[in-house]
């Protein structure tokens, strides 16, 4: 299984359904909350290219905020890539 890692906030209902998402697949995710410490959120803006929340890794591979998440696992894209 790949180590997945999301940036999030406390209050983010996306931040909610991704994380669901993926423990529903029995996928356990490090979070990194952007809301408690600033230069968490400058890194992640840094490294993503967005200012958004959440934004998650699977591995090395950058995925997106929930509504990509939610698109690569609708298309059978996401267990590979959990996989891998």
């Amino acid at each position: 299984m790949q180590k997945v890692i999301m940036y999030c906030t406390a209050v983010c209902p996306y931040c909610v359904m991704a994380e669901r998402l993926l423990s529903g697949k029995g996928i356990a995710v490090e979070k990194i909350r952007v809301d408690l410490d600033p230069a968490q959120r400058q890194a992640m803006m840094t490294r993503t290219g967005r200012r958004t929340v959440p934004q998650i890794y699977v591995g090395d591979t950058h995925v997106g905020g929930y509504d990509d998440l939610s698109a690569l696992d609708r298309v059978g894209k996401l267990d590979p890539l959990l996989q891998d």
